[in-house]
């Protein structure tokens, strides 16, 4: 049997000749999005700058957010269901360090 989700919600304009634009929508079974973009005129064709959001309820419940940047560092996601990089270890933080206090180090033959 299919089920039917209906769209209980949604707005969406642009791109204008900027290049931004915008969009959202809501789902009747809870699921919420919206994202707002632009264009940045750094570099021959410009950089897409984009933030947004989503959220919706895993099967087991648990409420799941996710709050994003996409830019020219990629992709950016913050949420707390997601996993944390462990911490960098000291000795290894003194390493790059020197490592970046030493170039001329690399240009050794």
């Amino acid at each position: 049997m299919v089920r039917i989700i209906p769209i209980l919600r949604s707005a969406s304009s642009g791109p204008d000749p900027s290049g931004a634009y915008s969009y959202s929508y809501e789902t009747g079974n809870g699921i919420q999005m919206e994202e707002q973009g632009e264009l940045k005129p750094e570099g021959e064709q410009g950089t897409m700058s984009v933030r947004g959001r989503f959220s919706y309820q895993a099967d087991d419940g648990t409420p799941i957010e996710v709050v994003y940047t996409a830019d020219e560092n990629g992709f950016q996601p913050q949420g707390a269901h997601l996993p944390k990089a462990p911490e960098i270890p000291e000795g290894i933080l003194r390493a790059l360090a020197w490592i970046a206090e030493h170039p001329e180090e690399d240009n050794l033959q």
